[in-house]
């Protein structure tokens, strides 16, 4: 049986991140934690038809010690109620060169090995250029969630949403 997941970044599309000047950052402190709206029935639509579903989020604000992995934690137990089957989190900084990191795929490989996951009949979502690359390295089918961040989003050809509903509706008739 073949076991396909959808993997989702965290921060911009199940939570809504910290934009300062058009990028994009995580949320730092509990209260800035805020699940976006449609996310949480999304997931719950995604796994009841049969998807893994995983987060894979970098979170370098850890390596770079301007939040504890405490903070960290705590905000992913706001999400334990859902049908997550686990949180990849790449605490690196982006000079530590480390294989979790997106665009690297240490993150998505090591849920294919833990949970026998083919990647190649799953999807990657997310809302940077960083997600969408390390979906295409594993060989993902790649869902972009546009925020309009100023980033270069002429470089990716991956279909565009606005929020993790619609990119669910448009995973659900792929579910048989």
């Amino acid at each position: 049986m073949v076991r396909r997941a959808v993997f989702l970044d965290r921060d911009g599309v199940i939570n809504r991140a910290i934009v300062i000047n058009g990028k994009p950052f995580a949320p730092r402190d509990i209260e800035d934690f805020e699940i976006l709206p449609g996310a949480e029935e999304a997931i719950k639509i995604l796994a009841d038809a049969g998807f893994l579903i995983f987060v894979v989020t970098n979170q370098p604000d850890i390596g770079n010690g301007l939040v504890k992995r405490e903070s960290v934690d705590e905000m992913h137990e706001l999400l334990s109620h859902l049908p997550i089957r686990e949180i990849f989190i790449c605490p690196h900084k982006q000079s530590d060169g480390c294989e979790c990191r997106k665009p690297r795929t240490g993150m998505l490989t090591a849920a294919e090995a833990k949970y026998g996951v083919d990647l190649s009949s799953s999807f990657m979502v997310g809302d940077r250029y960083s997600d969408m690359l390390a979906g295409w390295k594993a060989g993902c089918i790649c869902y972009f969630i546009d925020h309009g961040y100023f980033e270069s989003p002429q470089l990716i050809s991956a279909p565009r949403f606005s929020s993790l509903a619609e990119v669910a509706e448009s995973i659900l008739p792929l579910s048989a």
